[in-house]
């Protein structure tokens, strides 16, 4: 099982204190942001301790290819409401690009985006250009996140990207990231995952899923809110996520949990044994 989630990339050690963080959980993938989320100041490369952290993954034996980087949520290719927004986040996307690629990562996630006032059809017609502008490092891929459908996000059908990813004029540098909470949200059945793999397949083809972000929802299927809760203390439950965890066809994929902290701390290596173990323990009953 590749298993893994979030962790923080902070001074004084940076991407080495990220992968520490990721092995302290059990890990063997994680994923991170370059620089703070909600902003756009960023250090420099040759700070981050890449070489360091590259060494600490290889003697775990853990591939670069899974330490999957995030794109801050403040880029939104959709948006043709405001031009000067939409060419900002894209240099910013490109700057994001070539850090990843200078980290040594292959995987990029990337929400597609609001049309803001406009309609789908429009946020899906302006993240094709908006992509296409990109020049794209060789061997990254920008892995599209599947969506709750909250507010005017585009990108909670699989429709959605599937269309985007037709419509650049480098498909191989796209791909898609799965979130189990978003499709719940957006009405897909994970209990049966086996048939969401199937509807993947044939909208979007199961060679475009490289990262699976392995949540719980705090709402029912279909009520498009996008609320994280903890493995099984939502309406997937653990059963479903722990079958998805160790399931044949996309075993090969890394699987990344969001899940909330609890009490202010952070969940993840009692998740993940808990995956290893294929054993449910109420983490809130254990506080």
């Amino acid at each position: 099982m590749i298993i893994g989630s979030h962790v923080q990339m902070k001074a004084p050690d940076f991407l080495e204190g990220s992968v520490r963080e990721a092995l302290s959980y059990g890990a063997n993938a994680l994923m991170l942001y370059t620089g703070a989320p909600q902003n756009t100041r960023r250090r420099p490369t040759e700070e981050l301790h890449i070489r360091e952290a590259a060494g600490l993954m290889e003697v775990n034996r853990i591939p670069m290819e899974h330490m999957i980087i995030h794109a801050p949520y403040l880029i939104n290719p959709a948006n043709s409401v405001r031009p000067e927004v939409a060419e900002l986040a894209v240099e910013f996307l490109m700057s994001e690009l070539e850090r990843t690629a200078a980290i040594g990562a292959k995987y990029i996630v990337l929400h597609p985006g609001s049309y803001t006032t406009t309609d789908p059809e429009t946020g899906i017609r302006t993240a094709i250009s908006q992509l296409n502008s990109l020049q794209i490092p060789d061997g990254l891929v920008i892995c599209l996140e599947t969506m709750a459908g909250k507010g005017s996000e585009i990108g909670f059908r699989f429709e959605h990207l599937a269309e985007i990813i037709a419509g650049m004029n480098h498909p191989e540098h796209f791909g898609v990231c799965l979130d189990t909470c978003h499709i719940s949200d957006a009405g897909y059945d994970v209990s049966d995952y086996d048939g969401v793999l199937d509807e993947f397949d044939r909208v979007i083809g199961l060679n475009r899923l490289h990262v699976i972000h392995l949540n719980d929802s705090k709402n029912e299927k279909g009520a498009r809110k996008d609320r994280h809760a903890n493995l099984g203390q939502g309406t997937i439950g653990f059963d479903t996520l722990c079958r998805i965890a160790h399931h044949p066809r996309t075993a090969h994929i890394p699987k990344i949990l969001e899940t909330p902290y609890i009490d202010g701390k952070p969940p993840y290596g009692e998740e993940i044994a808990m995956l290893k173990e294929k054993k449910f323990r109420d983490l809130m009953k254990a506080q």
